[in-house]
């Protein structure tokens, strides 16, 4: 599987184009519907996965979906609120859900915080490291903007457990916003953020 990205719009939004075969799957139809379809060259898109609610980050997708007549998945917590806002269904997915790439499967994370469904999708090759698409709840120096102490806990929780416990130092974090950055790059700092409170 290939992944590329594509920086749009005016809050830098990344966008990915995850790629096996012939079969493309979008994620994050953020601020630039013209740019992304542009990126996406008339190929066939099967899925476009959206992270989280936020405006930013699903300004395109009635265009793009439009467009592509793509498969549109979501975190559970977050489908009726992008529907409301969009007017597409959505596929509510979480813990446990794949999106399927190709040949590539990769698995869905419910991360809870920065909304109340966020979520990142883990591709886990045989041959290399992992790779983590994360979204808004993990960025290199911290985990997403939360609005209270509890979704600051909730988020770092589920960070820690779902995400540093589970995969490897070498592991590449995509975040929504900004560089990549490793796990192992974030991880000695997780007392830091925990003990500043954002």
């Amino acid at each position: 599987m290939q992944c590329t990205a594509r920086s749009v719009g005016p809050y830098d939004n990344n966008a990915y184009l995850l790629a096996d075969g012939d079969d493309l799957v979008l994620v994050d139809a953020a601020q630039d519907a013209a740019a992304l379809l542009d990126w996406i060259g008339g190929r066939r898109v099967s899925t476009i996965v959206t992270t989280h609610r936020h405006p930013d980050h699903i300004a395109a997708l009635p265009e793009v979906a439009r467009a592509t007549g793509a498969r549109l998945v979501t975190g559970r917590p977050d489908a009726a609120a992008i529907a409301a806002a969009t007017g597409l269904d959505l596929e509510g997915l979480w813990d446990g859900d794949t999106v399927r790439v190709g040949a590539a499967s990769l698995a869905v994370i419910g991360l809870v915080g920065h909304t109340p469904g966020g979520i990142a999708l883990a591709h886990t090759p045989d041959d290399g490291p992992a790779t983590v698409i994360t979204g808004d709840s993990l960025f290199p120096g911290g985990v997403g903007k939360t609005r209270t102490p509890e979704e600051f806990a909730s988020l770092l929780g589920d960070v820690t457990a779902k995400l540093f416990d589970r995969f490897g130092d070498d592991t590449v974090v995509l975040p929504g916003h900004g560089r990549p950055t490793t796990l192992g790059a974030e991880r000695p700092h997780l007392a830091a953020w925990r003990a500043r409170g954002w």
